[in-house]
């Protein structure tokens, strides 16, 4: 895999964790235009070349950036972290699936009212009797993984923008199941399974640095064209299944649901990097609009300054139908289309051993 650009950063795979999602995906200052940008959607209802492949491949790293210190975590990632153990080899490990509102500790069930949900795997000994937590999501919060820091200082745009699993002994059972879903999907019937998993885990943490919040589509209909796939915590959760089922797990069948913000556009414009827009030579008019449009997106506004850049986010995305997207440290265009943006909580079958695919 390529090397990993001097971005922002995250700390390696260390099987660390943290205690539950009340901690998991916590804002900083920037949830407000993630629903923002979807009540604007609602309220819409009432020249480069192409890329040749799409979606286009979320591109893996082959180690992680040191993180930078003006990246701050308003709450620290992965607090309580836990070795994974060696599972021995006759013990029968049982899988959960785990699902509760996001920022369910300052919002409590109001975002699982709207299907808005953090997903996360669980683990049970059943030779030890111990259970166990993981997940994947930002460390530095969702906001800072969507839109970057203008810094005066910095010519581009500055993003903080890394995900990264987690793994700690425990499961907060009253947390998952109060508002959530805690549900054993499958079984793993020798240890060793679970040893590879925690092999394939690592492997794919240390590659997959960073977040991607939005799912960009042509349209909602059934086999439209995918522009962009997102990478968060759902996405871990259904990788790891597959990889489990690839492994030779026995999966139930029973419905599991996921959340998911798509954008709709029409065919994506790639743009060039960091060095090809805001470098020496990149170009000056594009450089400035693609700050003028993230300006808006800024954290820690009054609340007229919110109402001032709600109306701005608006111009831009709905009446001028544009958006800039940031993928793989790259810059696309995106033409908007109507329904513009959309939250869905559509239903992701448990694979089946006999027909999950390779290559993950």
């Amino acid at each position: 895999p390529p090397q990993a650009p001097e971005a922002p950063g995250a700390v390696p795979w260390r099987r660390q964790g943290t205690p539950g999602l009340r901690r998991a995906g916590a804002a900083l200052g920037r949830a407000p235009w993630l629903w923002a940008l979807a009540l604007l959607g609602q309220a819409a209802a009432a020249g480069a070349p192409s890329r040749r492949q799409w979606p286009v491949p979320y591109r893996r790293f082959s180690f992680r950036p040191a993180p930078d210190p003006y990246c701050q975590a308003k709450y620290t990632f992965c607090p309580t972290g836990s070795p994974t153990p060696v599972m021995k080899g006759d013990d029968v490990i049982e899988v959960f699936r785990l699902q509760a509102p996001v920022w369910e500790f300052k919002y409590g069930d109001l975002l699982g009212h709207l299907k808005i949900m953090h997903d996360a795997i669980g683990f049970k000994s059943t030779l030890t009797g111990k259970n166990y937590t993981m997940e994947w999501y930002e460390l530095f919060q969702l906001g800072n993984c969507t839109f970057p820091h203008l810094r005066p200082e910095m010519n581009a745009p500055f993003w903080c923008n890394q995900g990264a699993a987690c793994f700690f002994e425990g499961i907060d059972d009253g947390h998952w199941k109060e508002n959530g879903t805690l549900v054993q999907v499958a079984t793993i019937s020798v240890g060793n399974m679970f040893n590879k998993m925690a092999q394939w885990v690592k492997q794919d943490n240390e590659t997959g640095i960073y977040y991607e919040t939005w799912t960009v589509q042509a349209s909602p209909e059934k086999g439209a064209e995918t522009w962009f796939e997102s990478y968060d915590c759902s996405k871990f959760v259904l990788r790891t299944y597959k990889k489990l089922a690839e492994l030779g797990a026995e999966f139930k069948k029973i419905e599991t649901n996921y959340t998911r913000i798509f954008l709709y556009s029409g065919e994506p414009t790639f743009l060039g990097n960091e060095t090809s827009v805001f470098g020496p030579t990149g170009n000056k008019t594009l450089a400035l609009d693609i700050k003028r449009f993230y300006y808006p997106f800024k954290p820690h506004l009054s609340t007229k300054e919110f109402l001032l850049s709600l109306v701005k986010i608006f111009d831009a995305v709905i009446i001028h139908r544009q958006f800039y997207l940031f993928y793989n440290f790259e810059y696309w265009f995106l033409p908007m289309k109507f329904p513009f943006i959309k939250m869905t909580y559509e239903e992701i079958p448990l694979p089946n051993r006999n027909n999950t695919i390779s290559g993950l």
